[in-house]
Protein backbone atom coordinates (compact mmCIF):
# COMPACT_ATOMS: atom_id res chain seq x y z
CA UNK A 1 0.00 0.00 0.00
CA UNK A 2 2.59 2.15 0.95
CA UNK A 3 4.06 1.97 -2.75
CA UNK A 4 1.17 3.53 -4.18
CA UNK A 5 2.15 6.78 -2.68
CA UNK A 6 4.86 7.25 -4.15
CA UNK A 7 6.11 10.29 -5.98
CA UNK A 8 6.66 8.70 -9.25
CA UNK A 9 2.80 7.36 -8.84
CA UNK A 10 2.09 11.19 -8.10
CA UNK A 11 3.68 12.66 -10.89
CA UNK A 12 1.88 9.92 -13.04
CA UNK A 13 -1.35 11.29 -11.43
CA UNK A 14 -0.05 14.57 -12.86
CA UNK A 15 0.51 13.70 -15.91
CA UNK A 16 -3.43 12.23 -16.35
CA UNK A 17 -4.98 15.58 -15.18
CA UNK A 18 -2.08 17.36 -17.25
CA UNK A 19 -3.76 15.68 -20.09
CA UNK A 20 -7.48 15.38 -19.07
CA UNK A 21 -7.23 19.57 -18.59
CA UNK A 22 -5.48 20.19 -22.24
CA UNK A 23 -8.39 17.92 -24.27
CA UNK A 24 -10.51 19.75 -22.13
CA UNK A 25 -9.35 23.49 -22.28
CA UNK A 26 -8.95 23.39 -26.01
CA UNK A 27 -12.37 21.75 -26.67
CA UNK A 28 -13.85 24.54 -24.76
CA UNK A 29 -11.87 27.36 -26.77
CA UNK A 30 -12.92 25.59 -29.98
CA UNK A 31 -16.55 25.28 -28.59
CA UNK A 32 -16.72 29.52 -27.54
CA UNK A 33 -16.07 30.56 -30.88
CA UNK A 34 -17.58 28.08 -32.93
CA UNK A 35 -20.70 27.87 -30.64
CA UNK A 36 -21.19 31.55 -31.19
CA UNK A 37 -21.06 30.77 -34.86
CA UNK A 38 -23.14 28.22 -35.03
CA UNK A 39 -25.51 29.48 -32.99
CA UNK A 40 -25.94 32.00 -34.99
CA UNK A 41 -26.30 30.13 -38.50
CA UNK A 42 -29.13 28.66 -36.54
CA UNK A 43 -31.51 31.17 -36.10
CA UNK A 44 -30.48 32.59 -39.81
CA UNK A 45 -33.01 33.93 -42.32
CA UNK A 46 -31.84 31.50 -44.64
CA UNK A 47 -34.38 27.86 -44.46
CA UNK A 48 -31.27 25.60 -45.65
CA UNK A 49 -28.52 26.77 -43.71
CA UNK A 50 -31.12 26.56 -40.08
CA UNK A 51 -31.91 23.06 -41.49
CA UNK A 52 -28.64 21.85 -41.97
CA UNK A 53 -27.73 23.46 -38.61
CA UNK A 54 -30.27 21.24 -37.39
CA UNK A 55 -29.45 18.12 -38.86
CA UNK A 56 -26.24 18.60 -37.42
CA UNK A 57 -26.84 19.83 -33.96
CA UNK A 58 -29.50 15.80 -33.93
CA UNK A 59 -26.63 13.84 -35.11
CA UNK A 60 -24.40 14.84 -32.59
CA UNK A 61 -26.81 14.55 -30.10
CA UNK A 62 -28.27 11.30 -30.85
CA UNK A 63 -25.02 9.64 -31.97
CA UNK A 64 -23.49 8.61 -28.60
CA UNK A 65 -19.97 10.28 -27.85
CA UNK A 66 -17.90 6.91 -27.72
CA UNK A 67 -19.32 6.24 -30.83
CA UNK A 68 -18.05 9.09 -32.50
CA UNK A 69 -14.56 8.84 -30.43
CA UNK A 70 -14.36 5.35 -32.11
CA UNK A 71 -15.44 6.51 -35.67
CA UNK A 72 -12.57 9.09 -35.26
CA UNK A 73 -10.07 7.17 -34.27
CA UNK A 74 -10.64 3.85 -35.63
CA UNK A 75 -12.74 4.43 -38.60
CA UNK A 76 -11.11 7.65 -40.01
CA UNK A 77 -7.63 6.68 -38.98
CA UNK A 78 -8.49 2.89 -41.01
CA UNK A 79 -10.65 4.20 -44.36
CA UNK A 80 -7.95 7.23 -45.21
CA UNK A 81 -4.55 5.24 -44.05
CA UNK A 82 -3.59 8.48 -41.60
CA UNK A 83 -2.54 8.25 -37.68
CA UNK A 84 -4.90 10.59 -35.71
CA UNK A 85 -3.80 9.91 -31.88
CA UNK A 86 -6.05 9.55 -28.76
CA UNK A 87 -5.99 13.03 -27.70
CA UNK A 88 -6.16 14.39 -31.30
CA UNK A 89 -9.43 12.56 -31.73
CA UNK A 90 -10.83 13.35 -28.09
CA UNK A 91 -10.37 17.28 -28.75
CA UNK A 92 -11.90 16.57 -32.50
CA UNK A 93 -15.15 15.17 -30.76
CA UNK A 94 -15.16 16.78 -27.91
CA UNK A 95 -15.12 20.09 -29.86
CA UNK A 96 -17.69 19.40 -32.11
CA UNK A 97 -19.75 18.10 -29.30
CA UNK A 98 -19.36 21.46 -27.58
CA UNK A 99 -19.80 23.67 -30.67
CA UNK A 100 -22.83 21.73 -31.27
CA UNK A 101 -24.63 22.10 -27.70
CA UNK A 102 -22.52 25.47 -27.30
CA UNK A 103 -24.37 26.65 -30.68
CA UNK A 104 -28.17 25.31 -29.32
CA UNK A 105 -27.20 27.26 -25.92
CA UNK A 106 -26.64 30.66 -28.32
CA UNK A 107 -29.96 30.25 -30.13
CA UNK A 108 -31.91 29.98 -27.03
CA UNK A 109 -30.07 33.23 -25.72
CA UNK A 110 -30.62 35.11 -28.46
CA UNK A 111 -34.56 33.95 -29.46
CA UNK A 112 -35.39 34.63 -25.52
CA UNK A 113 -34.31 38.26 -25.64
CA UNK A 114 -37.38 39.80 -25.14
CA UNK A 115 -39.23 41.22 -28.45
CA UNK A 116 -39.98 44.44 -26.99
CA UNK A 117 -36.36 45.21 -27.12
CA UNK A 118 -35.92 45.18 -30.72
CA UNK A 119 -39.04 47.07 -31.26
CA UNK A 120 -38.43 49.77 -28.63
CA UNK A 121 -34.29 49.85 -30.31
CA UNK A 122 -36.65 50.53 -33.86
CA UNK A 123 -38.75 52.99 -32.53
CA UNK A 124 -35.42 54.66 -31.48
CA UNK A 125 -34.26 54.50 -34.51
CA UNK A 126 -31.39 52.07 -34.33
CA UNK A 127 -30.22 50.26 -37.50
CA UNK A 128 -30.47 46.34 -38.26
CA UNK A 129 -26.32 46.39 -37.13
CA UNK A 130 -26.96 48.42 -33.73
CA UNK A 131 -29.77 46.34 -32.23
CA UNK A 132 -27.66 43.15 -33.06
CA UNK A 133 -24.82 44.80 -31.51
CA UNK A 134 -26.30 46.97 -28.81
CA UNK A 135 -28.90 45.32 -27.94
CA UNK A 136 -29.25 41.50 -28.93
CA UNK A 137 -26.08 40.26 -28.00
CA UNK A 138 -25.60 41.83 -24.84
CA UNK A 139 -28.54 40.41 -23.61
CA UNK A 140 -28.11 36.90 -24.53
CA UNK A 141 -24.47 37.20 -23.47
CA UNK A 142 -25.88 37.60 -19.62
CA UNK A 143 -28.38 34.34 -19.95
CA UNK A 144 -26.11 32.17 -22.17
CA UNK A 145 -23.19 32.64 -19.24
CA UNK A 146 -24.61 30.24 -16.59
CA UNK A 147 -25.23 27.82 -19.27
CA UNK A 148 -21.99 27.50 -21.17
CA UNK A 149 -20.05 27.69 -17.98
CA UNK A 150 -21.86 24.32 -16.84
CA UNK A 151 -21.27 22.95 -20.14
CA UNK A 152 -18.01 23.15 -19.48
CA UNK A 153 -17.84 21.23 -16.49
CA UNK A 154 -19.84 18.43 -18.88
CA UNK A 155 -16.99 18.43 -21.24
CA UNK A 156 -14.15 17.69 -18.26
CA UNK A 157 -16.83 15.08 -16.86
CA UNK A 158 -17.09 13.55 -20.78
CA UNK A 159 -13.19 13.26 -20.92
CA UNK A 160 -13.03 10.27 -19.16
CA UNK A 161 -14.16 8.58 -22.04
CA UNK A 162 -10.80 9.12 -23.92
CA UNK A 163 -9.48 5.65 -21.47
CA UNK A 164 -11.64 3.54 -23.71
CA UNK A 165 -9.18 4.57 -27.23
CA UNK A 166 -6.44 3.94 -24.83
CA UNK A 167 -5.62 7.96 -23.85
CA UNK A 168 -3.49 7.94 -20.76
CA UNK A 169 -5.89 10.48 -18.95
CA UNK A 170 -6.43 10.97 -15.38
CA UNK A 171 -9.22 7.37 -15.16
CA UNK A 172 -6.25 5.26 -17.00
CA UNK A 173 -3.36 6.46 -14.57
CA UNK A 174 -5.83 5.13 -11.99
CA UNK A 175 -6.57 1.90 -13.69
CA UNK A 176 -2.39 1.16 -14.22
CA UNK A 177 -2.54 1.95 -10.46
CA UNK A 178 -4.83 -0.35 -9.49
CA UNK A 179 -3.66 -3.23 -12.02
CA UNK A 180 0.33 -2.66 -10.58
CA UNK A 181 -0.92 -2.27 -6.98
CA UNK A 182 -4.25 -4.19 -6.46
CA UNK A 183 -3.44 -7.71 -6.63
CA UNK A 184 -1.39 -7.32 -3.64
CA UNK A 185 -3.70 -5.02 -1.83
CA UNK A 186 -7.53 -5.28 -1.97
CA UNK A 187 -8.18 -1.94 -0.42
CA UNK A 188 -6.07 -0.24 -3.10
CA UNK A 189 -8.96 0.09 -5.63
CA UNK A 190 -11.50 2.20 -3.34
CA UNK A 191 -8.19 4.49 -2.44
CA UNK A 192 -7.42 5.10 -6.37
CA UNK A 193 -11.28 5.64 -7.52
CA UNK A 194 -11.47 7.82 -4.07
CA UNK A 195 -8.22 9.96 -5.09
CA UNK A 196 -9.78 10.38 -9.00
CA UNK A 197 -13.47 11.25 -7.19
CA UNK A 198 -11.71 14.06 -5.41
CA UNK A 199 -9.81 15.38 -8.73
CA UNK A 200 -13.08 15.23 -10.98
CA UNK A 201 -15.11 16.99 -7.69
CA UNK A 202 -12.65 19.44 -7.22
CA UNK A 203 -12.29 20.54 -11.33
CA UNK A 204 -16.06 20.63 -11.97
CA UNK A 205 -17.69 21.64 -8.64
CA UNK A 206 -16.49 24.77 -9.40
CA UNK A 207 -18.03 25.27 -12.53
CA UNK A 208 -21.41 23.63 -11.53
CA UNK A 209 -20.96 26.82 -8.31
CA UNK A 210 -20.56 29.68 -10.70
CA UNK A 211 -22.78 28.36 -13.20
CA UNK A 212 -25.72 28.29 -10.78
CA UNK A 213 -24.46 31.62 -8.68
CA UNK A 214 -24.65 33.41 -12.08
CA UNK A 215 -27.98 31.52 -12.91
CA UNK A 216 -29.77 32.98 -9.79
CA UNK A 217 -27.78 36.35 -9.83
CA UNK A 218 -28.91 37.30 -13.82
CA UNK A 219 -32.49 36.18 -12.78
CA UNK A 220 -33.14 38.57 -9.58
Amino acid sequence: MEHLFSMSNFWRICDGVATLLIVSLVSIVVSIFGGLIFGRAMIAKNVAIRIICKVILETVRIIPLIVWLFIVYYGISSAFDIHISGITSGIIVFSIWGIAEMGDLVRASINNVPKHSRESALALGFNSFQIETLIIIPQAIRMLIPSSINLFGRIIKTTSLLTLISVVELLKVGQQLIELFGKYDAIVSLCVYGIIFIIYFCLCYPFSYLGDYLEKKFHN
